[in-house]
């Protein structure tokens, strides 16, 4: 799983990196500790609302990273949804209507995950790492969204649509796996198209697909330990020593 990263570019830089038609005007901050719930930044292809056939365009904005399905009553769900394992999404209520044409990118500079170890006393000592690529610079998650809104009282005027959103998760390979035995699921460059084409009918297929072409990401992928994570600032990241 993935439960902590960092994204510090702003939506300008974003969308220059994914070749974005528009950016959002929605402030991005950066941030080297992003948590669940918390605003961030997606690149989504949409259509045209005055024609579904026509061409995507593609478009920064920001989501809130925990998915809420737009079936659901409550905003905040008893199960985590910040994640969704890739093997399952296919099939997961909350998840299955989005994989079909709502799919996203979450960007990221890199992410954490703790490597977990016995202590002398018995207990579990927890070490962050901080996980990134060395080659691109920036890391592609691939993520599905959807809008939600609270349910409406009679009489009621409806409240506003909010945009929220999870990331993939795999299998861990190459050099992350020796500490954990999850990852995000990072799109190369070649599949981005595909993934965000919302003209393309998402399916356990392209799951796959895109599971396997994240191999080549995790294994240029390079670790090092870091201190406990307490607040935010570019010190997060600096290695243990």
């Amino acid at each position: 799983m993935c439960g902590r990263y960092a994204n510090t570019k702003s939506g300008e830089e974003l969308g220059r990196y994914f070749e974005a038609d528009e950016v959002d005007a929605v402030a991005m901050p950066p941030s080297w500790n992003i948590a669940p719930t918390q605003q961030v930044p997606i690149v989504v292809d949409r259509l045209p609302k005055d024609d579904p056939e026509g061409v995507p365009s593609r478009f920064v904005t920001s989501a809130r990273w925990s998915l809420v399905p737009r079936f659901a009553k409550e905003l905040v769900s008893k199960y985590p949804t910040f994640n969704a394992r890739s093997e399952t999404v296919a099939e997961k209520a909350s998840f299955k209507s989005s994989l079909v044409r709502s799919r996203a990118i979450l960007p990221a500079d890199g992410y954490y995950e703790w490597h977990t170890v016995e202590g002398a006393d018995g207990k579990p000592v927890k070490t962050p790492h901080w996980i990134h690529d060395p080659v691109e610079g920036e890391l592609a998650f691939a993520g599905l969204y959807s809008w939600w809104r609270p349910p409406v009282a009679e009489g009621a005027a409806p409240g506003p649509w909010m945009l929220t959103a999870t990331m993939l998760t795999r299998a861990a390979h190459g050099p992350a796996a020796s500490i954990h035995d999850r990852a995000p699921v990072m799109l190369p460059r070649e599949t981005w198209d595909d993934w965000l084409d919302p003209t393309i009918e998402g399916d356990e297929a392209l799951v796959e697909m895109i599971v396997s072409e994240s191999d080549q990401v995790l294994e240029r992928l390079q670790l090092h330990a870091v201190a406990p994570l307490r607040g935010d600032g570019p010190e997060l990241i600096r290695p243990l020593g």
